[in-house]
C-alpha cells in the first residue's frame, strides 16, 4: 500500500536537496532529471501496484491524504 503520510526524515532538507539538483538546469533538463528520478525510485520500490497508486495520487493532488 502506498504511504502518503510524511515518511522521510527532514522533509525540508530533502526538498532543498531536490531543488538544488535542479539548479542551473533548463526546463527540458529538469524534466529529464525528474523522469530519471521517477524511474529509478519506481525500480527501487519494485511493487507495480504501489507505483500505480503513486501515479494515480500524483495526478489528482500530489499524493497527500487527510487525517
Amino acid at each position: 500500500m502506498l504511504i502518503t503520510a510524511p515518511n522521510i526524515p527532514d522533509p525540508d532538507g530533502f526538498y532543498d536537496e531536490l531543488l538544488r539538483a535542479h539548479a542551473g538546469l533548463s526546463d527540458a533538463e529538469s524534466a529529464a532529471l525528474d523522469a530519471r528520478l521517477v524511474l529509478i525510485l519506481a525500480n527501487h520500490v519494485g511493487d507495480r501496484d504501489v507505483v500505480r497508486q503513486a501515479l494515480a495520487a500524483s495526478r489528482v493532488g500530489g499524493g497527500r491524504t487527510t487525517g
